[in-house]
C-alpha cells in the first residue's frame, strides 16, 4: 500500500494531463468552424504549388548541415550534466570534457575551412 501512495501524485498528474488533452481536442472539434474550400485543403509546400516529383534528389548540403547541427546540438546537451556534477567529476572529468570539446572544435574548424558551411 505504501508504493501506491508514493505514485499517487504521478498518477494524478497523468490523469489531469490526459483529461486536459482530451478536453482541448474535443473543444476544438466541437467549437472550431469547419468550412473547407479547395484552396484551403490543397497541398502546398513553402507557400507555392509543387512543381516537380516528390522523389527528386536533394543537394547533399541539406544532409551535411543537418548532421552538423545534430552533432553540435548533442555537444551542448552533454555540457548541461557536466555543469551540475562538476564537483563530482573532479579534475580528470573536467579535462576529459575539455578534450571532447577540443576534438569537436577541431572538427568544426575543419568543416568550416573545407567550405561545408558555405551555401552558394
Amino acid at each position: 500500500m505504501s508504493y501506491l501512495t508514493e505514485y499517487l501524485p504521478i498518477l494524478i498528474f497523468i490523469a489531469v494531463a490526459a483529461a486536459l488533452g482530451v478536453g482541448f481536442m474535443l473543444a476544438a472539434w466541437v467549437l472550431a468552424p469547419s468550412n473547407p474550400d479547395p484552396e484551403k485543403v490543397s497541398a502546398y509546400e513553402c507557400g507555392f504549388n509543387a512543381f516537380d516529383d516528390a522523389r527528386m534528389k536533394f543537394d547533399v548540403r541539406f544532409y551535411l548541415v543537418s548532421i552538423l547541427f545534430i552533432i553540435f546540438d548533442l555537444e551542448v546537451a552533454f555540457l548541461f550534466p557536466l555543469t551540475l556534477s562538476l564537483d563530482d567529476v573532479g579534475v580528470f572529468g573536467f579535462w576529459s570534457v575539455m578534450a571532447f570539446l577540443g576534438v569537436l572544435t577541431v572538427g568544426f574548424v575543419y568543416e568550416w575551412k573545407k567550405g561545408a558551411l558555405e551555401w552558394e
